[in-house]
């Protein structure tokens, strides 16, 4: 009989980067350069529990746990910094084994500027030995800019450059690379405790353009009481030259109930 397992990672912010216990993977995907998280002038933070269904190097079913916090202080010409952060875990285990174990974690500061830009510096750290990376890291930063908000549709893109350092499970050789990022976000706020949201972003290896991912993530989440919500969501990953023996599709299947304090 299949029994679900999961855990919180916990991190802790240095002046020189982020550090965590457990090595820690990115589900939500790369290209955005942001974690999807709110912030506020007071420290605001988010729990949420679910079931994430898998398909494509792995077949599960899957508990996951997300935890994120968000703050925003006066930075550039005394405009909006925000700092935000994020790390989920997904792990099933069938009659003791691992079949599935992946780790999430985001960190990320986006600087306010004029007309509706901003400027971000975004570091990733990832491990996923289902898909064949011991640990993925990213290092990236880059523009963006609001395109349209009337309060109730919202569109922005964000374009920027990064370094990657993937480290595989097997044999296969490290492999560090440059690449270009790309970005774009939809948000529709059905009514006042609804909204539907769709997040495409890419990346390309400078010296090898076949190289790339594609990531797609579509979501629906309304809430349910002043502070719980329930969220649902789809993502499609393609990854054109995968890890050796790997496939190039991942998909998620997502329900999540949130609660915020």
């Amino acid at each position: 009989m299949k029994s679900l397992l999961t855990g919180l990672t916990t991190a802790t912010l240095l002046s020189s980067g982020l550090y965590a216990d457990i090595k820690v993977e990115d589900v939500k995907g790369k290209y955005d350069p942001v974690p999807d998280v709110k912030a506020s002038k007071e420290l605001k933070q988010n729990i949420n529990l679910g079931f994430a269904n898998t398909t494509g190097n792995t077949e599960t079913l899957n508990l996951n746990a997300k935890y994120d916090f968000s703050y925003m202080i006066p930075g550039y010409e005394g405009r909006d910094l925000s700092w935000v952060f994020d790390t989920s875990v997904y792990l099933t285990k069938n009659d003791g084994e691992t079949d599935n174990e992946e780790y999430t974690a985001n960190l990320a500061l986006e600087q306010a500027l004029s007309n509706d830009w901003l400027a971000y510096v975004s570091v990733r750290w990832l491990r996923n030995t289902f898909r064949n990376f011991d640990s993925k890291t990213f290092i990236g930063l880059g523009v963006g800019k609001e395109l349209y908000n009337d309060g109730q549709h919202r569109f922005e893109m964000k374009l920027g450059a990064a370094y990657n350092l993937e480290q595989y499970s097997n044999d296969q050789p490290d492999h560090d690379f440059a690449s270009l990022t790309e970005y774009m976000a939809y948000e529709n706020q059905l009514n006042k405790t609804s909204l539907l949201y769709v997040k495409v972003g890419a990346s390309e290896n400078f010296d090898d353009f076949e190289d790339y991912e594609v990531l797609g993530v579509i979501g629906f989440t309304f809430a349910v009481a002043e502070r719980l919500s329930v969220t649902l969501e789809g993502e499609v990953r393609y990854d054109n030259i995968p890890p050796e023996g790997f496939d190039t599709t991942d998909t998620k299947s997502i329900v999540r109930l949130g609660y915020s304090f």
